[in-house]
Formats: C-alpha cells, structure tokens, sequence
C-alpha cells in the first residue's frame, strides 16, 4: 500500500476520488468541514457563469424583434391655420412623427444628457439596469430604471408598459438585437416620436405643441432641455400640475444644461445665456375640439375627402398635416361678434324663445373662394350641426339680387317675345310693363300705390325696399330657370333650390351660410366665381397628396352686370350712419363696406339673414329658431319682442365683425350688403 492509498484511506476516500466534490470536507473537524475550498467555490462560480450564459444564449435565440405595436404606429391628424401655426391634433394617440434632422440638435443632445450620456457609444444596454431589475424583483419591489435610450425605445415600440422582469429581459434582449441592425439615429428618432411627455402628447413634435404652441424646429436650446426634463415623467415634471412640479422641472431643466456642458454638448458661454426657466403654456389645447375647432376640422376633413378620394379609414391611420384656409383672428372675431350681440340682445335664462336662437355663419374671400371663417354653433362638442353649412334655412330677401342680377344679364321676355335690356334703373309702370329707365322717386308714401308696387320706382329702389311684388313679377318676367342658373352659377348649390312657384324670387330656396357668402363673393369680385374651398394641403411622408390645387373661377355673369350689382347693393346698404338701433339704422364700419338692413318685417318669419361684402370679404349671418332636429319657429318674441326684432341681429353681427377685421385704407367702392 503506498502512502497516498493510505492517507485516501484514512480520510474515508479513495485515490480516484476527484477534489471538487470532497464536501463536505471530509478529514476536517467542525466548522471547517463545512467551509468550502478555493477550489470548490471557483468551480461552482464558473459552472453558474456557464449555466447562465447557456441560459442567455438560449433565451436570446429565442427572443425575436417583433413587429410594432399599434400604439407605436399610431399618429394623429394635425391642423393648420392659414398662417401655418398649429390650430389641432385630432386622433387616438397624439403624435406626429418627425425625422431626426427636423429636430434642432441641442434638443437631441439635451436628451442623451439626460438618459443616456455614452448612448452613441455603448451596446443598446445597460448590465447594470438589468442588474437592478433582477436584484429589485429578488428583493420583493419592482424592477428599477437605468434603461438605456435604445432599451427605452424597445418598450416603447415593441414591448408593453409593464414592470416585470420577463418584460425587463426580453427588452435587454432585443436591445441588443436591434442596436447590431439599426443606426443609432434611427433609434434616437424612434425613441423620441414614441416617448410620453405629458399633456396627452407623444412623441417630440406633439410635445413641442402642446407645451410652446409651435413646431419641434422652432425650439431653442432652453425649451428643449425642458422637454428632455419631461422624458423622466410628464406628470412629474408638467409645471402647470403644481408648484412642487414646477421647482422639480426648474431643478432638472438647470441640471440637463449643466450636463450638455460637462459633455461637451455646449460651451459654458452659451450655458451662461439660459439663467430664466422657460415656463411653457398654462395648458394645451392641442387636442381640443371644443368652440369653432370642432366645425372647421369637420368642413376641412370633408373637403379632403372630396378631393382626394381618401377616405375615413386612411384618415383614422393617422400622420396627415392638413393646412387649411382658415384665419385664426377672423373666427374668433366672429365668434366674438356672435356671442357679443347675442348677449347684449338675448336672455336664454328667462324666455324660452331666446334659448332656441341658433346662429351660422360665414367668410369667404372674393379673390379666390377661401374660407376665411365659420360660426357653426356656440360649442361643436355640444351643437353638432354645423349652422353655417347647414341647409333647410330660406335665404329670403338675400336671393333677391341674383333675380335682379339675371335680369341684367339676359334681360327680360316682353309679350312680343322680344328682349327687353334691364338696367338698375328700369321700372314697371302702371300698366305692369317694365320700362328701360325710371323716374326720380323717393321713400315709401312719395306716390300712390299700383297694382305692381308700392309706386313707380326703380329696381335700384325696389332692391333697397326689398319690393317683393316687383321682385315676384320681375323673377316671372326674366325666368325662374335663368334666376336659378344665376344663383348656382355665382355659388349656391343646385340641390338648395327650391320649386320654381310664384314665391320662388323671394327666397324660398335654402342655401347654407357659406354658400351666400360664396355667392355674394361672386358680385365683389366682378362676376367671377370660385368654388369655395377650405383646404390647400395635405402632407404624409413629406408627400404632398393630389387633387388639393386651388379651384379655378369661372364667369357667372359680366363684369358690368356685377358692378352694377355692387352699385345696388351699396345703395341697399347705404341709408344712413350712425348706430344700429330698432329702426335698423345701420353701425358705422371701415370705409372698406357699406352696410344695409331689411325694412321687410312680419310676424311669421323664421329666419333673419344678412350678406355683405367689402373688396377683401365676404360674409353672410343667418339668424333662426328651432328645436333639436325640429321644424323652425317664428322668431316672433326673439329678443322680447312683438315684432321680428331678430332680423336686425345678424345685421348687428355683420357689423361689428367687419369692423373688426377691415382693412383700413382699403377702397370703398367694392362694399355692399343685402338683408332680410
């Protein structure tokens, strides 16, 4: 036996048996049986080492990069005043996804600082995020933060928002995939159209807006480290939430540009020029569809959808930049004038008849049929019918100029069947003939009625009296058919007609708002007519789409015919300055219009109107009562009234709106208005 076999055999062992399983150690006494060797613990470390790499390398195989996530895909539909700023986002999600070179570079750089300082340089994660993950989850808490900007993005697009560690593993995996496959751009511009800044608002660009009201290129270097301060919690860091929030974002903001210095992201110089925290907006409204906005999204979308054949399902996907026609000043303006007269004139709170009062209205301008502004309603979230595209309101004595423009475009069948020439100052005479030129004639009571009028008078006269026995006769005399052509020609549409009775001249037809304002933008600009339109682009992809081009005009009648209608109307309008009182005496505006009112009042009206126009606008004010989906009501009583003092609301209106958003300086040649 030799001295090994007899030292194995003396500690219980035999010579083959191999060391690193010699535990507990036999030949040792108490505690230090039990205390493993160097050897033992080396190899157990490594055999785990390798366990877990096997386990890795097992789960990594199986770890895919999967497809986007729907909410990751998702944009909304942004809005455009006419002056480019941003009216509103409408979607599920509110985001607009932007490419990387679109987003200033001290905005990129305040972002890395804040997450991610080695981002361009390290792997696409972060050992010790993960090592914080595991020991959190093994202690009993959730897992913790330290995810790298690529690992953020990883949730953000692929994953789920849940805080478990199989979600936390399976990011670390596909971090890793997808930083070998993908740029590092790439993945700073995923990352920062998917991440959530508060305010509802995802993504850079529809943080931008919700915070400073302007888009992601606008922004300096200040602003941007405040929204690269909301990537680590918008409701933590969204000043308007609190005053804690606030010294929090204050104290981050300063940090973030502390932090570009000491990166080398900024010099210490252009640190030295951002000393006062840049507050954002009180609150976004970004997303809100409430007052007009409602209204002009929904006439916007469905222009688009007319002219480009898109339809509700492309628009629900999202991401299209709609630009609009739309003034930002000119629809509050109106809205303002609405809500002021309405206020000043009505008391819903007392008299059931105030409360039925709706009101629609409408500019367009002349030069090339753009819809400069809409009032629909008093809220499109509570009124869902839009009044100023609404049809079922007659036009009353705001037709009458087109059966007087007909008649001086073709004029009218004699009972020869010859053509008669019509000129503003031709009249019918006693006999009921029309006569190519008139007499001097005063006010009402000047001369005794005639069977065809309150007396000899011209049409120039019977268009400021709104003459409906001359206006009847002269319709029957030029054609219903040729004064419907007119009317349709100069902008109103077909299918607003009505049947071509007797009462037809007088304005039984139903025009919307914005189709009278259209129409009566046909005689300004010297008989030329343009469809109106409200949209003049829509971009997707940095595509702008067809079928958008501005529509072109086309004769509706001379170009005499329409100055003389401009001359009528001026005189319609004209009366008298001063103030607008219940003897219709119209307000002063700028000398860019001249205003009218209607002497035409009964007890059975349902529906006041007012159309005017200046050489830059024109614009139409419909006054009616009605219940929901119900049939008009008189609107007799309207205003504690006996009379139809209503019918002078929408001249008020007119008045007040013009005023405000006239040119000075402008001609006042090219001003006239017509009024029921």
């Amino acid at each position: 036996m030799t001295a090994a076999t007899d030292r194995a055999r003396r500690r219980g062992g035999t010579a083959g048996r191999h060391a690193w399983i010699d535990y507990p150690r036999r030949g040792r006494q108490g505690v230090r049986r039990w205390i493993p060797s160097w050897r033992l613990v080396l190899g157990g470390a490594l055999t785990g080492v390798g366990a877990l790499l096997g386990l890795f390398a097992l789960v990594y195989s199986q770890v895919g990069i999967p497809s986007e996530n729907a909410l990751a895909k998702q944009e909304s539909n942004v809005y455009y005043w006419a002056d480019g700023s941003h009216m509103v986002s409408v979607g599920t999600v509110n985001r607009r996804n932007v490419p990387l070179d679109q987003v200033p570079v001290p905005l990129r750089d305040a972002a890395i600082a804040a997450e991610n300082a080695d981002f361009y340089s390290d792997s696409g994660v972060s050992f010790r995020g993960i090592g914080r993950a595991v020991s959190s989850t093994a202690g009993g808490g959730e897992p913790q933060g330290g995810s790298t900007i690529t690992q953020q993005y990883v949730k953000n697009t692929y994953l789920s928002q849940e805080r478990t560690l199989s979600r936390k593993v399976k990011e670390f995996c596909i971090a890793l995939k997808l930083d070998n496959r993908t740029s590092k751009d790439e993945i700073l511009q995923g990352y920062l159209n998917t991440s959530w800044f508060g305010r509802g608002a995802y993504g850079i660009q529809a943080a931008s807006n919700a915070y400073y009201g302007v888009d992601v290129t606008e922004l300096d270097p200040s602003q941007g480290a405040f929204l690269a301060a909301l990537l680590k919690g918008g409701n933590s860091y969204d000043p308007a939430l609190s005053a804690a929030n606030e010294r929090r974002a204050t104290e981050r903001w300063s940090w973030i540009l502390d932090r570009q210095v000491e990166l080398g992201m900024m010099d210490a110089a252009e640190r030295a020029r951002y000393t006062v925290f840049p507050m954002p907006l009180s609150r976004s409204v970004s997303t809100n569809l409430s007052g007009q906005t409602g209204y002009l999204v929904d006439l916007a979308k469905r222009y688009v959808k007319k002219r480009t054949g898109l339809t509700d399902a492309h628009l629900d996907r999202g991401g299209y930049q709609i630009h609009t026609t739309f003034e930002k000043d000119a629809v509050r303006e109106l809205e303002r004038s609405v809500r002021g007269v309405l206020e000043r004139g009505l008391d819903p709170e007392a008299r059931k008849e105030d409360r039925q009062a709706q009101v629609g209205a409408a500019s367009v301008r002349p030069a090339d049929g753009a819809v400069v502004a809409v009032y629909g309603g008093h809220d499109a979230t509570e009124h869902f019918a839009n009044n100023a595209d609404t049809s079922g309101v007659p036009a009353g004595s705001v037709f009458k100029p087109f059966v007087l423009a007909a008649a001086l475009e073709h004029g009218v069948r004699a009972k020869d069947s010859t053509t008669v020439p019509v000129s503003p100052e031709s009249f019918y005479d006693t006999s009921g003939r029309l006569s190519p030129g008139g007499p001097a004639v005063g006010l009402p009571g000047t001369a005794p009625p005639t069977p065809y009028g309150h007396f000899p008078t011209t049409l120039r006269m019977a268009t400021v009296l709104s003459s409906n026995v001359t206006f009847r006769r002269l319709g029957a005399d030029v054609g219903h058919r040729r004064v419907e052509d007119m009317a349709v020609a100069a902008g109103m549409l077909r299918s607003s007609m009505a049947p071509h009775d007797q009462e037809f001249p007088l304005g039984t037809s139903s025009p919307s708002a914005i189709r009278v304002a259209t129409s009566y933008a046909t005689f300004a600009n010297d008989g030329v007519a343009h469809e109106p339109y409200s949209v003049t682009a829509v971009v997707r992809d940095g595509r702008r789409l067809a079928g958008l081009e501005r529509p072109r005009g086309s004769r509706a009648m001379g170009k005499a015919v329409a100055r003389s209608m401009t001359s009528v109307l001026s005189r319609a309008g004209l009366m008298r300055p001063g103030r607008v009182t219940d003897t219709a005496e119209p307000a002063p505006v700028s000398s860019t219009a001249v205003a009218g009112a209607s002497t035409q009042q009964n007890e059975t009206q349902r529906a006041a109107w007012f159309a005017g126009y200046t050489s830059e606008l024109a614009t139409a004010v419909t006054l009616f009562r009605s219940e929901p989906s119900g049939p008009l009501l008189p609107l007799a009583g309207l205003g504690k009234e006996k009379s139809t003092r209503g019918t002078l609301f929408p001249t008020r209106i007119w008045h007040d709106y013009v005023r405000a958003v006239s040119t000075p300086g402008a001609d006042d040649d090219k001003g006239a208005a017509a009024a029921r």
